[in-house]
C-alpha cells in the first residue's frame, strides 16, 4: 500500500513533490492521493503543500514538534512558555501546545491534538535566537523578553510564580527590554521588584 511508502520514508515532513517522487506518481496525482489521504486521516496537513503521516506525528519527541512549528510558520522561533519550560526556567508545561513568535501574523491552528500558537512581534523585536537540534529556538533571556513584553501589552499570560528567576541574568534580559517600549518597561520594572530580580 502507498501509505506503507510515505510511513517508511526517513523525511519527517512531505511535500506534494516528495510524496509524487515517493509514490513514483506525477505532481497533479499526488495532490489527489495527498486529499484522499487527508480525508481518510491517512495523512495530516500541517499547511498548504506540506504533509505528515499519522504514524510520524505520534512518535515526535519534543524537538521534532519545534522542527514542525518552525515549518509551519516561516520566520518563527520557538519562544515563550515552551522555551522556558524546554531550558528548565518554567515549571509549568504546557501539554499539546507549542509557542512561538512570527514576524508576519499571529495565529493559532491545531494539527492533530497539538496546537501550534504563533505570536507577531516587531521587527527590531525579532532577535535572539538560535538554532538547536535543527530548530530555532528564543535563548532563555529572550524568551523571558518575549514573555514580558507581549504580557506588558495584554497579548499573552505568563504565570510569573513559575519562573525560575534564579537561572536568568537581569541585564541580559534587559537588553532585549531596551528594545521594547516604556509601558514594557515599566511592567519589567514591576516583575523585579516583585520576584527581588
Amino acid at each position: 500500500m502507498n501509505i506503507y511508502k510515505l510511513n517508511k520514508n526517513k523525511k519527517l515532513i512531505l511535500s506534494i513533490e516528495d510524496i509524487a517522487e515517493i509514490l513514483s506518481i506525477s505532481k497533479e496525482s499526488a495532490k489527489v492521493t495527498a486529499n484522499r489521504y487527508v480525508k481518510q486521516k491517512l495523512l495530516l496537513r500541517i499547511k498548504k503543500n506540506l504533509y505528515i503521516t499519522p504514524v510520524k506525528f505520534d512518535t515526535l519527541k519534543e524537538n521534532e514538534f519545534f522542527q514542525l512549528a518552525n515549518y509551519t510558520q516561516v520566520p518563527s522561533y520557538i519562544s515563550l512558555a515552551s522555551a522556558l519550560s524546554y531550558y528548565n526556567i518554567y515549571t509549568q508545561q504546557l501539554r499539546g501546545v507549542i509557542e512561538s513568535v512570527a514576524l508576519k501574523r499571529s495565529r493559532t491552528f491545531n494539527v492533530d491534538e497539538i496546537e501550534f500558537r504563533f505570536i507577531l512581534v516587531k521587527k527590531k523585536f525579532y532577535t535572539g535566537f538560535v538554532t538547536e537540534n535543527n530548530f530555532f529556538i528564543a535563548a532563555p533571556k529572550k524568551a523571558l523578553a518575549d514573555a514580558v513584553y507581549l504580557s506588558s501589552l495584554g497579548k499573552y499570560n505568563l504565570d510569573f510564580d513559575a519562573v525560575d528567576f534564579g537561572k536568568i541574568n537581569k541585564s541580559e534580559v534587559n537588553e532585549y527590554i531596551k528594545l521594547t517600549n516604556s509601558r514594557t518597561k515599566i511592567f519589567w520594572d514591576k516583575l523585579c521588584k516583585r520576584y527581588k530580580i
